[in-house]
């Protein structure tokens, strides 16, 4: 077994696909098959089942995979530390995003990477934040952007940014301006599902004002939210960036929710317990620039002394 056989493997694994893993690494399907099965042959064990949609893992295949994460990320951080007593900001680096800005912020910190970081790798994920926290702290992402994380010893966290949650509504709607929340429960809703810190922050006000809230769809994706309320199938409850982010901001209408307010802070989350290489430190300056770009975004200001 070696590292280039072992990082086939996870790339499989996670891609769940021999042509998918074949596409991302750069390399013809038959030669990482090949190599896929040397290390199986090696250690005596099937390690993948192929199927027509592609692979899924065996027993013997998570636990080897599991290893393999951490061998991997344990011989990119041991490069990096290479780079860092140099304190050149080179080497590979994860980045988690939510939903709500990873299609703002994606092409342009891909661009910054490439403009400013050249010899870095950036590799970016989404999740909802409790699942950025849960990542940071396991080590399988170096840095992330949450809203309104819990206290976590594991975290240090910084916030960037704050945005008020609005109401979307199609075009031509009858209102304008402010909408108490009180109103809220008039509107049936396409809401993500539980869990996500838009839907966590608006039941509970929703509860402590003794509200009920008209559900009528759960959907995870945030475009595909916005692309059902510009069609007509009901309201949403989101940040403004988001919709001036979609492409359908000419076809909805937005008005802040008031009476109370309810906002969100976006903030930047690192381990705690790692030491920060000038990759991270420099890949945390880029997310926090582009963090205040966002539209319709208010920065945080620093705590005082």
């Amino acid at each position: 077994m070696n590292l280039r056989q072992l990082d086939y493997f996870v790339h499989v694994a996670e891609l769940g696909s021999f042509s998918k893993a074949a596409l991302v690494l750069g390399i013809a399907q038959p030669a990482l098959s090949r190599q896929v099965r040397l290390l199986e042959t090696d250690l005596r064990e099937t390690l993948l089942l192929r199927n027509g949609r592609g692979v899924v893992l065996t027993e013997a295949g998570q636990r080897l995979y599991d290893h393999g994460v951490a061998i991997l990320q344990s011989v990119a951080a041991a490069r990096d530390e290479m780079g860092a007593s140099r304190d050149e900001p080179v080497g590979r680096i994860t980045i988690g995003l939510p939903p709500t800005v990873g299609r703002q912020l994606s092409l342009p910190l891909v661009e910054a990477f490439r403009r400013e970081l050249p010899r870095a790798r950036l590799a970016i994920v989404e999740g909802l934040s409790l699942h950025i926290v849960e990542w940071i702290a396991t080590g399988r992402v170096d840095l992330g952007l949450m809203y309104n994380p819990e206290p976590y010893p594991a975290l240090e966290i910084t916030p960037l940014v704050k945005e008020s949650l609005c109401l979307v509504s199609p075009l031509a709607q009858p209102g304008k301006g402010p909408l108490p929340l009180r109103d809220l429960c008039r509107y049936p809703l396409i809401l993500p599902e539980r869990g996500h810190t838009v839907r966590r922050l608006l039941e509970a006000q929703a509860t402590l004002a003794g509200l009920p809230l008209q559900v009528e769809w759960e959907v995870s994706s945030i475009a595909a939210i916005i692309d059902l309320v510009a069609a007509g199938y009901g309201h949403a409850v989101l940040h403004e960036s988001a919709v001036a982010a979609s492409g359908r901001a000419g076809a909805l209408e937005v008005r802040p929710l008031a009476e109370p307010r309810i906002d969100t802070v976006l903030c930047l989350a690192r381990s705690a317990h790692r030491r920060a290489t000038p990759l991270a430190r420099h890949a945390a300056r880029l997310l926090t620039a582009l963090a205040d770009q966002l539209p319709q975004t208010s920065p945080v200001a620093p705590a005082q002394a």
